[in-house]
């Protein structure tokens, strides 16, 4: 039997320069490589491109974001977002955050929106210069992926 084709991106972002705001890109380098990834997923490491990814969804059916998310929760706790919810992200000083607004703010006036808009986020303990996770948001990233993989999960059997 083959499996089910499913159109869906999933998109990792951070800066992996600044500790664990670099969880997306983590996160999407165990996608990679992971056999639960339904047949016909695109995995994108998105890193800090902003408005330069826009070409790269503008078609997506359905958009699987995965980021470090700053919602004062303890450090390594995984959240998720949809619909309005959206909307009330809050934000933070960093280049690719203000760029996933506006390219969602782009999407919407090309009248591109993808159908479906999940984010799936970490909360971070620390984004300071460094190329490590600290130690609780690394714990939690195997967790994140295994959400990505029940959303994707959830999709298929729509």
């Amino acid at each position: 039997m083959l499996e089910a084709y499913l159109e869906a991106t999933v998109l990792g972002l951070g800066n992996l320069v600044h500790m664990d705001d670099g969880a997306g890109v983590h996160a999407i380098s165990l996608l990679q490589m992971d056999p639960r990834v339904p047949h016909g997923v695109v995995l994108l490491d998105g890193g800090t491109q902003g408005l330069g990814l826009l070409h790269h969804i503008s078609s997506a059916r359905r958009l699987l974001v995965v980021d470090a998310v700053d919602v004062a929760e303890p450090p390594g706790t995984v959240v998720r977002f949809e619909g309005a919810a959206l909307r009330g992200l809050p934000g933070k000083a960093s280049i690719h955050q203000l760029g996933f607004a506006d390219l969602m703010v782009a999407l919407e006036l090309l009248g591109e929106s993808p159908g479906e808009v999940v984010v799936l986020g970490v909360q971070p303990e620390s984004t300071e210069w460094g190329a490590d996770l600290t130690p609780a948001v690394a714990a939690a990233i195997p967790k994140l992926v295994d959400c990505v993989v029940a959303e994707l999960e959830a999709w298929r059997t729509q």
